[in-house]
């Protein structure tokens, strides 16, 4: 096996914050493609990826305000994943990148989608990792994210399960609990089978998050409506809250770059049956007082997507789906043969275009 190329670090000031960015050693040249890591993780899980892309490539992983060694700063959740994505513009001035290929994961996955929102001459392509709802996480119905009560009930900073974000803040590594960072990603980021190579990285990488009401998880608010707390204005999970996020609008900008949606088959996370979703666990029975699917059903992420990416279709864009069997949440280390076999020939046809 030959050996695998250096990922080369350093902190660079933007017109924003201070940002952490990385990049494969002595790859200066060729297509930027910038990876942007989700919720409670950073940008060590995209390294294999990063250093399996030809040559041909440029790739560069930025950490968001909060997460892995990028600058501890406030979150707006009014704005709702804009605190990121402007901080990702600022970061693409500061390289002299004008235009680059836009790869996200997860909540990275709504940071891109915005960022194409607000300046989409500036996407060569995208690319969305088992990507959050286009109507956020939690909170929402049917295919046009109909929001189950007006506050958002069931979304934001106070859905967070509040032994995860202790065992965060304490920096727990161990594999004792079942809400251990450790624990969660071999339950929840990946599927059953995956090697576990580089686990350490990613586990000290999810411990890089950083807590509280301005970070991971976010502020909350009591609610009349079941479960009882809706999204505050500030902090991680906020910034997903139905209330505040709302990318439909990715099907109207202009120009339309092409669209690769690749998720896992067997994601727990992002699902139409999202293990995180409070109404599927009211569904279940886990969480008491659920009044029921006909008051408060769960989100149909997946199809809330593929609804909205049709409809970028219809206006004219394009965009493939690929499903990845035996695959979680994380199809870019699980499965990263797979995945490049899906991302080089993307990252191919925007170029020529």
């Amino acid at each position: 096996m030959p050996d695998l190329p250096d990922i080369d670090v350093s902190t660079i000031p933007t017109a924003r914050l201070q940002v952490c960015v990385r990049w494969v050693a002595d790859r200066d040249d060729g297509e930027p493609v910038v990876f942007v890591h989700g919720n409670v993780s950073s940008s060590p899980f995209f390294f294999p990826a990063m250093r399996s892309l030809p040559e041909r490539f440029r790739p560069i992983a930025v950490d968001l305000r909060g997460f892995g060694g990028t600058d501890t700063a406030p979150v707006d959740a009014s704005r709702g994943l804009r605190d990121f994505s402007d901080d990702l513009l600022a970061t693409m001035d500061a390289l002299d990148l004008e235009r680059a290929h836009l790869v996200g994961w997860s909540m990275g996955a709504g940071v891109v989608m915005q960022a194409a929102i607000d300046a989409a001459e500036r996407v060569g392509s995208l690319t969305l990792i088992n990507p959050v709802s286009p109507f956020g996480f939690g909170g929402t119905a049917g295919l046009d994210g109909r929001l189950l009560s007006p506050d958002g009930a069931g979304s934001g900073g106070g859905t967070a399960n509040p032994d995860f974000v202790r065992a965060l803040a304490d920096g727990d590594t161990s594999s004792d609990s079942p809400n251990s960072p450790r624990s969660v990603l071999w339950t929840f980021y990946v599927a059953p089978g995956w090697d576990g190579e580089d686990e350490e990285s990613y586990v000290a990488s999810m411990l890089s998050t950083s807590i509280g009401d301005d970070n991971y998880p976010g502020d909350s608010v009591p609610s009349q409506a079941w479960p009882g707390v809706a999204p505050g204005r500030r902090g991680v999970l906020n910034t997903m809250s139905p209330t505040y996020l709302d990318l439909s609008g990715i099907v109207d900008i202009e120009p339309r770059p092409p669209i690769l949606w690749v998720r896992g088959e067997l994601d727990q996370i992002v699902s139409d049956t999202s293990s995180f979703d409070l109404a599927q666990l009211g569904a279940l029975g886990v969480l008491p007082g659920y009044p029921g699917a006909d008051v408060v059903p769960p989100q149909p992420m997946v199809s809330q997507t593929r609804s909205v990416l049709d409809g970028y279709t219809s206006a004219g864009g394009w965009y493939r789906e690929v499903v990845l069997p035996a695959v979680g949440h994380s199809p870019h280390i699980e499965d990263l043969t797979a995945f490049l076999e899906a991302l080089v020939p993307h990252l191919d046809g925007a170029t020529r275009d």
